[in-house]
């Protein structure tokens, strides 16, 4: 079972391996609260794309084709699938406020085909 979680939400022994698939660490978060497994950046969209998006819901569309493309052959989302393949549970955390436009509901998605 995959998770999305706001990496500012408190740690629950039912989140399983926790991985973090933002590039940059979250403000105000210091390494212990996170209680990560996994700090896996290189799964997160590049630099040019996040600036690009930039949050916006109208650019979420092709935002996604983007980062799609960006996942085929990424050694990162392959060790993400070994992962969720391994493991009961998984939660992949994100920073940002917006819970329904973030790289964590495209990786599930991709994930849970």
């Amino acid at each position: 079972m995959i998770k999305l979680k706001r990496i500012y939400t408190e740690p629950e022994k039912s989140d399983g391996f926790r991985i973090l698939v933002d590039r940059l660490w979250p403000r105000g978060i210091s390494k212990e609260y996170a209680e990560l497994d996994l700090w896996l950046k290189e799964a997160a969209p590049s630099t040019e794309l996040r600036k690009w998006f930039n949050h916006d819901v109208a650019k979420w569309s092709e935002f996604q084709k983007k980062y799609r493309q960006e996942l085929i052959d990424n050694p990162a989302f392959e060790q993400l699938e070994k992962i969720v393949s391994t493991n009961a549970h998984v939660t992949l955390l994100f920073a940002t406020k917006d819970e329904l436009h973030n790289e964590a509901i495209v990786l599930k998605e991709l994930l849970s085909k």
